[in-house]
């Protein structure tokens, strides 16, 4: 769904990502670790334009990504950044923002539009939360909002930076679920996510990253039986087997 050829983009003068080469797949969960400041983030706001790429070829559905009007790319790809500002508005009014490109003029909600929101607010288990204000919410609980919105726009590829910031151990759980379920519905999931257990335990497809370029792509197996978790993030890593599965930890 998503294909980067030798991407170089950063902010003004500055190059942030150098020689990318990746591929995001439909049906795939692809989580992106590596550590601060190694370019996780700005690889996913180079996907959705927030910053532009001075090298390099980014297609999406076999387009290029400059081809594509911002109403057609939200279309496509919903983004989820890392950090926001906190409307003064309600739960369902913000959710229903995440429907904005597929309004015609006049900008007029339509049926379908409000049964997405309803479905997304499900989802992530908010539903009871629709009339309440956004501002007084928990963190956690906004975090969860703008998961929905997120959702409600429907789109084929998904980007998450850090999706379980200020969410509890039971709602990350939830949130990592959700996002192989969404995977399941063939639609391409890239997450940027810091906890390495975390990252193992749910993704098809590893990215390591480092002083930003990608180390590493290739199973949760592959990437641990490479090395590179210790050579990048200086922390021996290690896996047991635990109900059939493999379980992923620092020691």
């Amino acid at each position: 769904m998503i294909k980067m050829k030798y991407v170089n983009a950063g902010y003004g003068k500055e190059m942030v990502l150098r020689d990318i080469n990746l591929e995001f797949d439909a049906g795939q969960v692809t989580v992106l670790a590596g550590p601060n400041g190694c370019g996780k983030s700005t690889l996913l706001k180079t996907l959705v334009r927030m910053n532009s790429h001075t090298d390099g070829e980014i297609r999406i559905l076999n387009d290029r990504i400059q081809d594509f009007d911002s109403v057609e790319l939200a279309k496509h790809v919903a983004y989820l950044p890392r950090n926001r500002r906190t409307p003064d508005i309600s739960v369902f009014r913000m959710v229903l923002h995440g429907r904005f490109a597929y309004l015609n003029y006049p900008r007029r909600y339509r049926k379908e539009d409000y049964e997405m929101a309803e479905k997304a607010l499900a989802w992530v288990g908010i539903e009871e939360l629709a009339e309440k204000n956004v501002g007084e919410l928990s963190g956690g609980t906004q975090q969860k909002v703008y998961i929905a919105m997120a959702l409600a726009q429907d789109t084929d590829i998904i980007l998450l930076d850090e999706p379980t910031t200020y969410l509890d151990i039971a709602h990350q759980k939830k949130m990592m679920e959700l996002s192989k379920e969404l995977a399941k519905k063939g639609k391409a999931v890239v997450m940027v996510l810091h906890d390495l257990a975390q990252a193992f335990q749910t993704a098809d497809k590893l990215v390591i990253m480092d002083k930003g370029r990608v180390r590493k792509v290739g199973t949760p197996t592959e990437v641990f039986e490479s090395g590179i978790i210790e050579d990048v993030f200086g922390v021996k890593f290690a896996r047991t087997k635990l109900e059939g599965n493999w379980r992923y930890f620092s020691i």
